[in-house]
């Protein structure tokens, strides 16, 4: 049976479309387990009930036409009760429907399971025996499986329209909206336009070359064209742009300029591939250590250097530059957006962006803010060649797509955006004030960042400060560990820039996701495994040369806060101490007029909750890192889309956590501030004031927004909306009566747009 099973899936996976997929299964399975019928019916949400999609031994003509309600038949009760239905003599059964325009006899041996993904009940399928027939476990689980097998695809369909166009008088028919990751915020009406790489270098065989030299001229004269390409599109998007995020088309620049790309090409000529294999290979090469990373930053680094190879190779092969033409409004779509493909877009027809792939750290995702477009990602159920000409709503504050959607939905966005524009207004009034609240508290909002280009848009945002400088970036980028003086002058400009607002320095978090070329470490459980503050301490040579550094970066400003990552015992925060006052005291004896920082400690492991009494006062302060927190409190890795939707900082263990946290470290003398993103959630930021949080630092998006929950609540009620929520006894509720709060505060706009 398990052979069986592969050839089927193997069979389904290689099908063109739905259609093809549904036929394939009811056949095998109706050979497999030797029944007389095999068919499949697809849940219709328009309608409330099971329509029959496929069949193999029944009339073909009522495939799309005939419909079982939910819990009508046994069809229904199987997809009602979402459990197998295993029965001898069907038509015995009281719940037991006859269709006839199936072409049906009186079938007895009945046996349905239910098609479930995530949790919603897709179809269902069902194997008939005209004789008296129970079937056996394994036959049973066999259809289990084959179901579980079929779930994804038909969710994909489901998404992009495969349902509907089964049936005739179900065209043009409202199709559910898919739910991905928010890209950039703000809501875009167009028309889809499917953008595809320029060429493919996966397809590139190897091929012997007998003209050497003549190779490795029409490579560099390729590296050349594709250098002038970039340098075009870059002077085309220069006046829309920020200088900071020009710099994105600046990486371009250089990944096209890098002798290391340059060379290894050419030595792979040399050796006897011809130009497209050996590019090829070396973009292979550079590319395989990001594609292991688990942080979508850094995985996303990959795509900007095979987008570079793919722009060489089209080169190389002489493709033809993209002369199309684009609507009024353009939404482009596609399986990876690249910085390079939105800029090849007129920019005054530009509405939205959507990707199947991507994070809201991509490039794309970063220029899109930069430019003011909607964009959303991270779009997996999405089938791009469904989509070419489709009408689009692209909801890049809830991360949504809606496609073809009926005058209603298109009615109620016209609206929301109409709010969008007013709250924006808002917001803009707020930038340059302080975040106090109506009983007069103030609460410091600081901006994250990890790049320099960072800067210039946390200060226009009204950022009094960094509440997190990501430190492990510069290591990253390059084939060494950076020196002592490269990551002074780093960090210089940065305390510089802020100056004298406070910078939080996160000391080198790397290891185990996050990893660096020249380190490499591989783990089962990276998340779980040799990260941040274990590496250093590990590695006090690496240590001991960063925390130079940054000491020698602060002198003569005095905005430097320290700040140690992933500590989990009493023991880390006294070696990383020790090491800290040494080198102080080394560069003080130097000569170097050093001062002495405030020293603080992430709290973002379990362990770490229940040692505050004895963490805090060694520390000048505290700082909840929300995003790990919550991952390592729910055990859920958010960025697995199967347990995606369980991870929620909301949830009534996790506020209780940081409640402990607030209350302990307070009782200790110390403040406590929050830098994940549950500070840049309108929502989450009501209980943060109630738990008497001293300082938010969040993404800079997400600082306005913040800011007007703050000028619009007491601390005195944060703390009764606090005290309602930790009565709850779960997410969803907890959501919702925060939610209403915000509403009944006049702040509905906020409630979709913080997310």
């Amino acid at each position: 049976m398990l052979a069986t099973l592969r050839r089927i899936v193997q069979e389904v996976n290689a099908a063109r479309d739905l259609e093809q997929a549904l036929s394939i299964i009811v056949t095998r399975v109706k050979q497999a387990i030797k029944v007389d019928v095999c068919t499949v019916y697809l849940f219709d949400p328009t309608r409330d009930a099971f329509l029959l999609m496929a069949t193999d031994g029944l009339n073909p003509q009522a495939i799309g036409r005939v419909f079982l309600a939910r819990g009508e038949g046994l069809v229904g009760v199987v997809g009602k009760t979402e459990e197998p239905l295993n029965l001898d003599d069907a038509p015995a059964d009281p719940r037991y429907r006859f269709v006839a325009e199936t072409g049906e006899a009186y079938y007895h041996g009945f046996l349905g399971v239910p098609i479930i993904h995530h949790r919603k009940v897709m179809g269902v399928l069902v194997a008939r025996q005209h004789d008296k027939r129970r079937f056996h476990d394994d036959e049973v689980a066999f259809l289990l499986t084959i179901a579980a097998q079929l779930s994804g695809a038909i969710a994909v369909a489901a998404a992009n329209g495969g349902i509907q166009g089964f049936s005739s008088d179900q065209e043009g028919g409202e199709l559910r909206p898919i739910v991905g990751l928010p890209g950039a915020p703000g809501i875009g009406f167009g028309t889809a336009v499917v953008i595809y790489p320029p060429a493919d270098l996966g397809a590139i065989p190897d091929r012997r070359v007998s003209d050497v030299e003549g190779e490795v001229s029409v490579f560099r004269a390729a590296l050349e064209a594709a250098r002038n390409d970039i340098r075009i599109l870059e002077q085309r998007m220069g006046d829309s742009l920020a200088v900071e995020d020009r710099a994105l088309f600046n990486a371009y620049t250089l990944m096209l300029s890098s002798p290391s790309l340059e060379n290894q090409t050419v030595e792979r000529i040399r050796a006897g591939n011809w130009a497209p294999g050996a590019l090829r290979d070396t973009i292979a090469e550079h590319t395989r250590i990001f594609d292991q990373m688990e942080d979508p930053y850094l995985r996303e680094r990959a795509e900007d250097v095979r987008d570079v190879g793919r722009r060489i190779l089209a080169r190389l092969e002489n493709v033809p530059q993209d002369q199309r033409q684009y609507p009024e409004r353009t939404v482009l779509v596609g399986d990876e957006i690249t910085a390079s493909m939105l800029a090849e877009v007129p920019l005054d027809r530009l509405a939205g962006v959507v990707a199947v792939r991507g994070s809201g750290s991509s490039h794309v995702a970063i220029l899109a803010r930069s430019l003011g477009i909607p964009a959303v990602v991270g779009l997996s159920e999405l089938s791009v060649g469904r989509m070419d000409g489709r009408e689009l709503i692209v909801d890049g504050d809830s991360g949504t797509l809606h496609i073809s959607p009926p005058d209603r939905v298109r009615e109620e966005y016209l609206l929301l955006a109409q709010e969008e524009q007013r709250l924006a207004a808002g917001l803009a009034e707020l930038r340059d004030l302080p975040a106090i609240t109506p009983d007069g508290i103030r609460i410091p909002l600081y901006a994250n960042a990890g790049l320099l280009s960072d800067i210039n848009p946390s200060l226009h945002h009204g950022a009094e400060g960094i509440g997190l400088y990501r430190t492990e970036f510069p290591f990253m980028i390059r084939n060494r560990f950076p020196s002592e003086e490269e990551q002074r002058q780093l960090y210089r400009q940065v305390l510089e820039a802020y100056a004298p607002l406070p910078v939080t320095v996160r000391t080198l978090d790397v290891g185990g996701d996050k990893m660096l070329p020249y380190f490499p470490i591989h783990e089962e459980n990276p998340f779980l495994g040799w990260r941040g503050i274990r590496i250093t301490l590990d590695h006090p040579e690496i240590f001991s040369g960063q925390l130079r550094a940054i000491l020698r970066a602060s002198i003569g400003l005095d905005n430097l806060r320290l700040l140690l990552p992933m500590i989990s015992n009493v023991s880390e925060v006294d070696e990383s101490l020790r090491i800290i006052r040494r080198i102080h005291q080394e560069l003080h004896d130097q000569g170097e007029a050093v001062a002495m920082p405030q020293i603080g400690i992430m709290i973002e492991v379990p362990s770490a909750i229940y040692q505050i009494d004895t963490l805090a006062p060694r520390v000048d302060f505290l700082s909840i890192g929300t995003n790990d927190l919550t991952q390592y409190m729910l055990a859920v890795d958010r960025n697995n889309a199967r347990v995606a939707s369980l991870y929620d900082s909301l949830h009534p263990a996790v506020l209780r956590a940081m409640m402990q946290v607030v209350v302990t470290a307070q009782r200790c003398g110390r403040a406590v501030g929050v830098c994940g993103e549950m500070a840049g959630d309108p929502a989450s930021a009501l209980l943060l004031l109630g738990m008497g949080v001293s300082n938010l630092s969040a993404s800079v998006p997400s600082l306005p927004r913040v800011k007007w929950v703050i000028h619009n609540f007491s601390i005195a009620r944060a703390r009764d909306i606090l005290d309602e929520v930790l009565a709850m006894e779960d997410t969803r509720s907890i959501r919702r009566h925060l939610d209403g709060i915000l509403q009944q505060a006049g702040l509905g706009s906020l409630v979709r747009s913080g997310r």
